[in-house]
């Protein structure tokens, strides 16, 4: 005969941390984690034994209100005859205790169907603790769990439970690292990742121009990641960092003074502190009711997970009673914690009991006893109690946890009802899934495709593991009680940021909004110029250089007006640069027109001395004609450089450089002609050249001059008529005004104008210069050099003057060319005759002038 051992693997839970739960049986049970109680019982590890873990106590309010919220929720939905119809909902709700192993140790009895222990022969797969539940006495398993208060405890349930495909709903937990898909699968949130609540502290800063800003971050992931985003968002809007001051929470105390340091000799200019707080403390009941921080904080500007309302909750919150139910331990301890007194209750059940109500179970050994309290009179209630817990006005978390017990139901409606027959990858079934056969991997892909509208008609879908990005915005404000009190003035949605800037109660005290920067704002007119060494928004204004503007506060750069425009007194904008030209009514137009009739003036004083006294041998001298032809062209050349004063027009322009060539031609024909004269007469003097003097007579005298002066007129009219000046404004030189000028189109035709009249006057000046030592008393060769000298030293140096001055100075230049010159012939020939006419008339004999 044969023997057959068979082995028999006996499994055990170990150290559960807490029994205490909230359960409500139904057709699929949903779990979920809360940090209940947030005061372990001290306790040492020896680590050569199974760890034992102490009850923990103190009852925190606002997790329990995010628990009853997803009861409220589960309860809604039970009610709702089209979100899972014929299908009813349960949970099972433990303490967490805000300890990361003891979410993961009540998490997997959860998803192992809450079995205390399993006998197994041989192996068995995984997959069979959900197609053959509660075997060993167990509960159900839960498909899906709705947990994780902290991203770390989000992390660690998510890599245990992610290969057994369960899905993980945090209401709290925003660390960016758990929207990678690839390590966290079966991960979902619907609170906004951290990344988000960055930009969002970003984008108020950039919206209120605070560029000079400093960072107080917790030293950990959570504040060096807020660093980093919020700099990269920041990037190139002019937002800098004064300083960046870490703190840790084991030593918070000993770094709030050196921090405090810090902020009170930051170098920032600034109206007033302003904080702009994250989510993690904006919303700080703690912080609110405290007197000494409102002191100090009231204004503060803060990003919040968003709020909104739960019709029915607040009601739903002042109904609940021990009375009502008397398994509750949850409310039990609430009602021990507010009322100070016990309340009536039955016999607690273990927790591998479920009746078809609500129950909790605690440990019946080993648990921490409370002192012994009166008994409740059942009067006890939370209708007229003004408290944290029954405050329903700005739901946060509470409606997070909502939104994920909404999310499960409207993905377990799909995967139950199946309305296309769409298997999910896995499911070989051509059936849809049965509340008894839910797999966690089908719950997973229906999740993923979950995009509802809310009882409250918000939109409501998963992009990968997170939710469209909602925050508000809001600002602690000063209340007549003391307390500070938390008012929304704005909203955050996706990446719009909506606000209501007159709602908002500044720390200032005032209604403008605060001001911090390192360098103020550099107004129209003038540009930043950063300094060397320290940030970008630390700069110097520098102005703008004339011709150049800035039309708008914190430029860069100056731009250069276009040429027929030019910068205003303040830099700011463009404006017509002004026409400006030589013009009577200025100084130097008063001036030269005044040389310029003087000159005429005298010449004509001269011309009637001449006049009056033509008959006298100095008059007669060297051909009186010609004398008075030279006085009139004399006059002309003093009166052509009016011409050149006054607005340049298209007639001004031709007529002032006619009469300028041919008046100095006229001028220096004559005196080329007297010149030639004066030779001719002392050669006739020699033995056979008698006959010289008839091609010099008074005849052929006129008509020299007048072949001259013709073939500067012929110069005149081609030039004239071929490309005349015209008046057209100089935008080459830099300034507010353009000067407007003749512009010579051609600059041959002037050349050969001013060429002839040179190539005549050097000409007479040899020739004069040929006849200086004549003998005769009166030589009029002698004062023809003299003045020849004149005319062509200022005609020398006009040339280098015309071309290098500036706009209507161009003109000046001219002009006085003119009159100096005019002058220079009108005094050297002249004045001389006038002398000895007026004042000597006893040498105005011809013996007097024929002596050698």
């Amino acid at each position: 005969m044969g023997l057959e051992v068979g082995q028999a693997i006996v499994c055990s839970r170990w150290g559960a941390p807490s029994n205490k739960s909230l359960y409500q049986d139904g057709d699929v049970i949903i779990g979920g984690l809360f940090n209940l109680y947030y005061i372990p019982s001290a306790g040492e590890q020896s680590f050569t034994k199974l760890p034992h873990y102490e009850h923990c106590t103190g009852l925190d309010i606002e997790p329990l209100k995010y628990t009853y919220a997803m009861v409220f929720a589960v309860e809604e939905i039970n009610r709702n005859s089209t979100l899972l119809p014929g299908v009813k909902l349960g949970y099972h709700i433990l303490d967490t205790c805000g300890l990361y192993p003891w979410a993961l140790q009540v998490a997997l009895p959860l998803v192992g169907g809450d079995t205390h222990s399993c006998n197994l022969t041989g192996s068995v797969s995984r997959s069979a603790i959900y197609e053959q539940p509660g075997e060993t006495g167990g509960g159900q398993p839960i498909p899906l769990l709705i947990a994780a208060a902290s991203s770390t405890t989000g992390i660690m349930l998510s890599r245990i439970l992610g290969p057994l495909s369960v899905p993980v709903i945090s209401y709290l937990a925003s660390c960016p690292c758990l929207s990678d898909r690839t390590k966290f699968p079966n991960f979902f949130r619907t609170i906004p990742s951290d990344i988000y609540q960055a930009r969002a502290m970003a984008r108020l800063a950039i919206r209120f121009n605070w560029t000079w800003m400093g960072a107080v971050v917790e030293n950990s992931d959570y504040g060096q990641l807020a660093i980093q985003v919020f700099r990269e968002e920041t990037q190139g809007k002019g937002v800098c960092l004064d300083f960046i001051e870490t703190v840790r929470r084991e030593t918070i105390m000993s770094d709030a003074r050196p921090t405090a340091r810090t902020i009170q000799a930051s170098t920032a200019r600034v109206t007033d502190r302003q904080f702009l707080a994250s989510e993690a403390w904006s919303t700080s009941d703690d912080l609110l009711q405290d007197l000494a921080i409102s002191k100090v904080a009231n204004g503060v500007l803060g990003v919040a997970i968003r709020s909104s309302t739960i019709p029915g909750f607040e009601k739903y919150l002042k109904s609940l009673h021990p009375i009502h139910r008397h398994d509750d331990e949850f409310l039990r301890d609430l009602w021990q914690k507010e009322f100070g007194c016990s309340p009536n209750s039955s016999p607690l059940k273990t927790s591998s009991d479920h009746p078809s109500d609500v129950s909790t179970s605690s440990p019946a050994k080993g648990s921490l006893q409370k002192p012994s309290l009166p008994p409740c009179s059942g009067t006890e209630s939370l209708e007229e109690l003004q408290h944290p817990f029954t405050d329903t006005s700005q739901l946060r978390v509470a409606y997070n946890v909502y939104l994920a017990v909404y999310a499960a139901a409207h993905a377990l409606h799909s995967l139950l009802s199946c309305p296309n027959r769409d298997s999910p990858p896995g499911n070989n079934s051509s059936t849809c899934s049965s509340p008894e056969h839910i797999k966690p991997i089908d719950l997973l892909h229906y999740l993923n495709k979950v995009n509802v509208t809310t009882p409250q008609g918000e939109m409501f879908y998963f992009q990968g593991a997170d939710i469209p990005a909602k925050y508000d915005i809001v600002n602690w404000q000063n209340t007549d009680e003391g307390p500070l009190k938390l008012v929304l003035i704005g909203r955050v949605d996706g990446f719009d940021l909506h606000l209501n800037e007159s709602a908002i109660q500044w720390s200032t005290g005032s209604n403008q909004v605060p001001v911090s920067v390192c360098s103020e704002s550099c107004p129209p007119g003038t540009r930043k110029a950063n300094r060397k060494g320290e940030p970008l928004c630390c700069f110097d204004c520098i102005p703008c250089a004339e011709g150049e503007i800035s039309n708008k506060t914190g430029s860069l750069h100056c731009e250069r007006c276009p040429s027929e425009f030019w910068s205003n007194v303040e830099q700011a904008a463009c404006v017509p640069r002004q026409l400006d030209f030589l013009s009577f009514n200025e100084t130097l137009g008063i001036t030269l027109t005044t040389a310029a009739v003087s000159g005429a003036v005298v010449t004509t004083a001269v011309f009637v001395v001449f006049l009056y006294y033509r008959q006298t041998p100095v008059v007669r001298t060297n051909n009186s004609e010609l004398s008075f032809l030279l006085l009139l062209s004399l006059k002309l050349c003093f009166l052509c450089s009016l011409v050149f004063i006054g607005r340049p027009s298209v007639w001004s322009c031709r007529f002032q450089q006619a009469a300028f060539g041919i008046s100095f031609v006229l001028c220096v024909s004559c005196l080329l002609v007297k010149t030639l004269v004066v030779l001719a007469v002392f050669r006739s003097a020699r033995p056979g050249a008698e006959t010289l003097m008839k091609w010099f007579g008074p005849g052929q005298q006129r008509g020299s001059v007048c072949l001259f002066t013709s073939i500067q007129v012929i110069i005149c009219a081609i030039w004239l008529s071929l490309s005349p000046p015209v008046p057209q404004p100089d935008l080459g030189f830099q300034g507010s005004k353009v000067t407007l000028e003749c512009a010579m189109d051609s600059v041959v035709g002037f050349s050969l104008v001013l060429g002839y009249i040179g190539l005549l006057a050097c000409t007479c000046l040899l020739l004069a210069f040929l006849a200086r030592k004549l003998p005769d008393n009166f030589n009029e060769a002698k004062l023809i050099t003299f003045s020849m000298l004149i005319f062509c030293a200022v005609w020398v140096a006009f040339v280098p003057a015309y071309v290098s001055s500036p706009g209507k100075y161009v003109v000046a230049v001219e002009i006085f060319a003119i009159l100096a010159s005019s002058y220079g012939l009108l005094l050297c020939i002249f004045i001389p005759k006038c002398f000895i006419i007026l004042l000597r008339p006893e040498k105005n004999t011809k013996k007097h002038l024929m002596a050698r």
